[in-house]
């Protein structure tokens, strides 16, 4: 079932709307989610854009239509599971699942993963290695458990990992994953000033707020211990 997502795939572009010769057990993954796709004009291959928040329990699945400057939210997926408490992750096997801004490509997705499907969110990050913390093997899968990680469901997992995929091969280097605790508000920011995280996650609002405006995901880098974003 699995295995069909790569070695056995067949994509001829054509034109604009990505004319696709696929497994048949790929063409019903897309069936699907068409209805969200055509519903906001886009196609398969088109960039991708994921965020989650924990809070919440939801993530986001973002795309931008050809020609357009801007990502629409396609599609919003209740998650199964994630791990440990609002906050970042510090150190391998803390159990705890991490808040940033992270990414995954192609080397990063596992079509043959114990959890159905996965893909690597390449935590720690450039910022996380700055502040000492450490870990490996953070995904977004299926299978709905979860020891660190983010867990949707098998049916949820072959939507997103599949558009991800597709979105790779059309040109798309790396697809953004930016996590987050919650909502980032300013009202929702306020009741957590006590918090020892408060200031991190002020500078997560930061990019929060940027993709919130320009409805494009920031560009990052790594500054005086944060993240400085363009």
């Amino acid at each position: 079932m699995i295995k069909f997502l790569n070695a056995f795939l067949i994509v001829i572009l054509l034109s604009s709307c990505a004319q696709l010769q696929l497994p048949f057990e790929v063409r019903q993954i897309i069936k699907r989610v068409q209805p969200e796709l055509k519903q906001h004009q886009v196609y398969v291959g088109d960039p991708v854009f994921i965020r989650i928040f924990k809070e919440e329990n939801i993530l986001e699945l973002w795309m931008k239509p050809e020609n357009q400057s801007k990502y629409t939210l396609v599609k919003t997926y209740p998650m199964c599971n994630w791990s440990g408490r609002l906050g970042p992750k510090f150190v391998e096997g803390d159990h705890q699942s991490p808040e940033g801004f992270y990414a995954t490509n192609i080397q990063n997705l596992n079509p043959n993963s114990q959890y159905h499907l996965s893909f690597n969110i390449q935590y720690p990050n450039e910022y996380d290695r700055s502040q000492g913390r450490t870990g490996s093997y953070i995904m977004v899968h299926g299978d709905c458990v979860s020891k660190g990680c983010y867990a949707i469901t098998d049916d949820q997992i072959e939507e997103i990992y599949i558009l991800t995929e597709k979105a790779i091969q059309y040109g798309q280097r790396d697809v953004p994953v930016h996590v987050f605790p919650f909502k980032m508000t300013d009202e929702r920011l306020r009741l957590e000033f006590t918090s020892p995280h408060y200031y991190f996650w002020r500078n997560l609002q930061t990019g929060y707020n940027f993709f919130e405006t320009h409805k494009v995901p920031p560009l990052w880098t790594v500054k005086n211990n944060q993240y400085e974003f363009y």
